[in-house]
């Protein structure tokens, strides 16, 4: 059974916790991993790209010149798409990239996610996470004192509005809350330090 190290807010080391198999014991599935990232990063997209065709170019239809005897290139219409400041051909136009994937198939590459950090020991649970004060500095001294140097997604059972104020200033430190995790944030979000009552909320809503 997959287990983390438990620490408190001084930095100390308490104890281990064993994680629910069905969550962070499957193997992960490679190629779900993919399409879920795949789909979040197509979600994201704003689809706002655009060009004029050579319809839509503010270009005269005349032709330029007779079509023989000059010993220049044919040409029918300066918004010609082969000439500079023609029209595109095949422009891009706005539209939405977005799609969706099937709840089960999200369910897995969650799941997926949660073992893969699992398996290469980058969870890190905190019994009572929780901040006095707004404090980046306290804050950042916290996540050394655990051993979490770079990136790190930090999650709690609800937003914690002291938390998100003190983490959001630290290059490579995110928060969010256990009801709305994703695999892209997992697997983006380096280690994942989850509070002890978050963890428990994960297990209940995931199992």
């Amino acid at each position: 059974m997959p287990k983390a190290n438990v620490f408190n807010m001084a930095g100390e080391k308490i104890g281990e916790i064993e994680l629910s198999e069905a969550i962070f014991g499957i193997e992960p599935n490679k190629s779900v991993l993919h399409d879920s990232v795949k789909n979040h990063l197509a979600n994201c997209r704003q689809g706002t790209q655009s060009a004029l065709t050579k319809g839509e170019v503010s270009y005269t239809t005349r032709k330029p010149w007779r079509q023989k005897g000059t010993g220049r290139a044919r040409a029918g219409y300066a918004g010609s798409p082969v000439w500079y400041h023609g029209g595109v051909a095949f422009a891009p136009k706005p539209r939405d990239y977005g799609y969706s994937l099937n709840k089960k198939v999200k369910r897995l590459a969650l799941k997926s996610a949660l073992s893969a950090k699992a398996q290469d020991n980058e969870i890190i649970v905190i019994d009572g996470l929780a901040c006095e004060e707004i404090k980046t500095k306290a804050f950042k001294s916290f996540l050394e004192k655990i051993g979490v140097a770079g990136k790190a997604l930090v999650v709690t059972e609800n937003v914690d509005e002291k938390v998100v104020k003190s983490a959001r200033n630290i290059d490579g430190v995110t928060t969010t809350i256990s009801t709305i995790l994703s695999p892209y944030m997992i697997l983006n979000g380096g280690t994942l330090v989850v509070d002890k009552a978050a963890l428990a909320k994960i297990e209940e809503v995931y199992a």
